[in-house]
């Protein structure tokens, strides 16, 4: 690490949701080009102390890093750009700065001080900035910080990364504002002026951007860019309009083709190679030319909002680019299917993922979805819940045990396919208590998960995956599906608890009780997702419309 860690901080104005962690993500990538290394972390000025029991609906992915931290599904981005494993000191809430403060009060390591925001809450919230640059060896450290400028709630982390600048060589310091331009329909042009006056709020608590994005739906003048600079204090190289585009992993080059990385190695008076972006560009550029279409049903819960299953989507992206093939999701709510409604959509596509949730609205869609997949030998793909409706399926439909169903969903009974994790029995509090990040598992060999990781070279035994659950498969059914066709191709080291389940008479229905969809990379496909999807191109000369589902409305 750098003697001297320099921090990138970025914040948003005007409107939330406008691309702060994909910029962030971006900025990293650019930089780690340049053979810096780089950490990222993410400020989140709520409440609550994690993500892990809020509504998806609300707040979308819980993103679970290696270490078992519940994070936003910002994280995510980070991974997948910079490609390396953060931790969960990269995701910093209120609730965790004011909670370690009031412990140290109620211990008296502050010896009867008055605790206050300012110095105790901003000492706590640098000493994570701080911390995050040391842990991961650091040379530049990236810092997002949630929500917009203007919130109440985000006021103390503003206060701390204004001091941070204090407290070292100011230009060891950039501040990033990533900000929005409404475009006014009726007179046809660009509006600077919420930018403007994001700023001038900025300054009012004394932070000067040194770069200012400028998301827009439009393209963007010279003349707006000169505006921008003029009136917001920033040199004009350092406002880069940056217009939505269709493609995430193009945000890098943009940012790079706009002067972005040279400006930062300016400001921070760094000398490094030129940035290695050809493998990048060709990424982008193969993902830009497939035509061939690969349609995917992702059966879930949230479809509503896309956001929930962040890491999913991504994961089929990067599957099928990796295949040439372009992505279509077909998004079907699994509580729809329990009410004879979306299966034209079910008939029409080439493969079919059951991802995660919790209770038990929507599971019986999710078991009907999975029972289509193995009649009809669509490939399947189920994740954690996803494999435990498809365990749930097999029982009531091949072992004839007609209420088969999952402790989660029923508090007693012996049909219980899917029961509580024996440590897990006893424990109330629902935040940060479930099977959480990484653990290994033992592929069978001769099985279709062991052919997925080994056909990318991924022949280490055991891999490691990321868990997020509570409930796991019921081994007195063990030797029963054994028996009638299923195969448990993944166990825990100790052979007690099933990871993955397939179906053996199948061209591809597997079930993961962990979430391969957090390791997967734009540039490296998760081995279960590229057999998924390129099982599906194999088959999908089947014509759909031959494709019926039987019984599809029975338990």
């Amino acid at each position: 690490m750098s003697a001297n860690p320099k921090y990138i901080f970025c914040t948003g104005g005007v409107v939330s949701s406008v691309g702060k962690g994909v910029t962030a993500a971006a900025i990293g990538t650019i930089l780690k080009a340049r053979g810096l290394k780089v950490a990222v972390q993410k400020l989140d000025p709520y409440l609550n102390v994690d993500p892990g029991t809020m509504s998806p609906f609300q707040h979308g992915e819980v993103f679970v890093t290696a270490d078992g931290a519940e994070t936003d599904l910002d994280l995510g981005h980070y991974e997948r750009f910079i490609d390396e494993n953060l931790n969960r000191g990269c995701n910093v809430t209120t609730e965790q700065v004011y909670s370690y403060v009031i412990e140290k009060e109620r211990r008296g390591d502050y010896l009867g001080g008055t605790i206050q925001v300012v110095p105790h809450i901003t000492n706590e919230i640098k000493r994570r900035i701080v911390l995050v640059g040391r842990e991961n060896n650091a040379d530049v450290v990236i810092v997002e910080v949630g929500g917009t400028v203007g919130d109440i709630e985000g006021l103390p982390f503003l206060e701390a990364i204004r001091q941070i600048r204090q407290s070292m060589n100011r230009a060891d310091t950039l501040y990033v504002h990533v900000t929005f331009l409404p475009h006014i329909g009726a007179t046809d042009e660009l509006k600077t002026k919420p930018t403007q006056h994001s700023v001038a709020e900025l300054r009012g608590i004394g932070i000067q951007p040194h770069v200012i994005i400028a998301r827009t739906d439009h393209d963007v003048t010279k003349d707006v860019v000169n505006k921008i600079a003029l009136f917001c204090d920033v040199d004009e190289r350092a406002v880069i309009p940056l217009k939505t585009v269709d493609l995430l992993y193009d945000v890098p080059l943009i940012l790079e083709d706009l002067g972005l990385g040279d400006f930062i190695m300016d400001h921070f008076g760094l000398k490094t190679p030129a940035p290695q972006l050809e493998d990048w560009r060709t990424m982008v550029r193969r993902m830009r030319e497939v035509k061939d279409v690969v349609r995917v049903g992702i059966v879930g819960k949230y479809v509503e909002l896309h956001d929930a299953y962040m890491s999913v989507k991504e994961a089929l992206f990067h599957a099928a680019s990796k295949c040439d093939h372009k992505l279509e999701i077909v998004w079907i709510p699994s509580g729809d299917l329990e009410k004879d409604k979306g299966w034209d959509l079910v008939r029409s596509v080439d493969a079919i993922v059951v991802p995660g949730g919790f209770g038990y609205r929507g599971v019986e869609g999710k078991v009907l979805a999975a029972r289509f997949a193995r009649e009809n030998k669509i490939p399947y793909l189920g994740l954690c819940l996803g494999m435990q409706t498809m365990c749930i399926e097999f029982a009531r439909n091949v072992l004839n045990v007609e209420d088969a169903t999952s402790s989660e969903f029923e508090g007693s009974g012996d049909t219980h396919v899917i029961d509580m994790m024996i440590e897990q029995r006893g424990i109330t509090d629902l935040g940060g208590t479930m099977r959480l990040g990484i653990y290994p598992c033992h592929l069978t060999p001769g099985s279709a998960a062991a052919a997925a990781y080994s056909a990318v070279g991924a022949i280490d035994q055991p891999v490691q995956e990321r868990h997020r659950h509570r409930f796991e498969f019921n081994n007195n059914f063990r030797q029963a599906f054994q028996d009638n066709g299923m195969v448990f191709s993944g166990l825990s080291p100790d052979g007690t608890l099933v990871e993955i389940a397939e179906i053996a008479d199948h061209p591809f229905m597997v079930g993961s009780q962990f979430h391969p969809e957090f390791l997967s990379r734009p540039n490296q496909p998760h081995p279960l997702f590229l057999r998924l999807i390129q099982t599906a191109i194999q088959t999908s000369h089947t014509p759909t419309h031959e494709r019926e589902p039987e019984n599809v409305t029975g338990k």
